[in-house]
């Protein structure tokens, strides 16, 4: 939902059938993602990487990057958010940046900078496509389902790094964005036996499909009440309610230590969603979850690209929890 922002007269005035066309596309946007291009290996870095391809839990064929970290114990895997890759987003191209330019997110997104500071910390990588993303394979009707159906893709990562033999023993972090990060919850909620080694999660910028409707709309001049009749339609075309796609009741099922971060004033949600994902994490103290906020944007992005940035938090998260 990222047309341009227009007057609450312009939709009044919009004839009825006009703002049922509009309804329609926002549905079908919400209800299904376009591939995003692998434009970056770990090559441009000088990093040796294997091509590698698994199944999700569900067989779904699932494709990624290893870099191998000679003498690490321990492995981090890391997603990518909706429209994205495991490279990332060329959203400074056509036609991402007409899609993107009225939130302001008309910039490239490259992931592999993350990979690169990862691997020099002395952490193994393994980097993967979710399904109907990038060189993934297609699932489920190229549907996207807030992170219900991608759920399954986390856990055929687990079992692929269980099952490298040169990775038996290693420990494992999880780093998951955006869909990724909510799909890791609902895996969370789902299947927790899968998580019992897993030593900790950072988890950047999940999200409510309820809010980010809410907020396009609100920025493309629509009452909010089309939101329940755009949930109606996203519902015919997907079987999932809004709020079935919210990670908020899943995070009550974390039992991993969490490091959430989230743009504090990114347009496409609202605070009091994240805060409500972070606050629905059990924690006894601060050392089991930590919630921090990324002033001075507005840009949605920028939370993608923070770690590559300012690596410092998220490293000695990862240390703390796996050394």
């Amino acid at each position: 939902m990222t047309t341009q922002p227009q007057t609450a007269d312009a939709v009044a005035d919009r004839p009825d059938d006009q703002l049922d066309a509009l309804l329609t596309d926002i549905a079908e946007d919400f209800s299904t993602s376009p591939r995003s291009p692998i434009l970056h290996t770990p090559a441009e870095h000088g990093l040796s990487f294997q091509d590698v391809t698994f199944p999700s839990e569900d067989g779904t064929p699932l494709e990624g990057w290893f870099v191998p970290a000679e003498g690490a114990d321990t492995v981090v895997v890391i997603n990518h958010p909706r429209w994205f890759s495991r490279s990332g987003l060329p959203a400074h191209l056509e036609p991402w940046r007409s899609k993107w330019a009225g939130t302001g997110n008309d910039v490239e997104v490259n992931f592999v900078p993350d990979i690169a500071i990862l691997h020099a910390a002395g952490y193994h990588v393994l980097a993967y496509d979710l399904r109907n993303f990038g060189h993934s394979g297609a699932a489920n009707g190229g549907l996207t389902s807030g992170g219900i159906f991608e759920s399954r893709d986390v856990i055929g990562s687990l079992r692929y790094v269980r099952s490298r033999p040169d990775l038996n023993d290693a420990k494992i972090a999880l780093f998951s964005r955006c869909l990724g990060a909510n799909a890791t919850l609902f895996a969370m909620e789902r299947a927790p036996q899968a998580f019992e080694h897993v030593r900790c999660l950072v988890a950047c910028q999940p999200l409510s499909a309820r809010v980010v409707l809410e907020q396009g709309a609100k920025r493309n001049g629509l009452p909010v009440e089309c939101v329940d009749e755009i949930g109606r339609r996203i519902r015919l075309r997907t079987s999932f309610h809004l709020d079935a796609m919210s990670p908020v009741a899943a995070a009550r099922s974390v039992r991993t230590p969490t490091l959430v971060y989230q743009v504090h004033d990114d347009p496409m949600t609202r605070p009091t969603d994240v805060q409500a994902v972070f606050d629905a994490i059990p924690g006894q103290d601060g050392r089991d979850k930590e919630l921090f906020w990324i002033t001075g944007t507005t840009r949605r992005w920028d939370g993608y690209l923070h770690f590559q940035n300012n690596p410092t938090r998220v490293l000695d998260w990862l240390a703390r929890h796996t050394r």
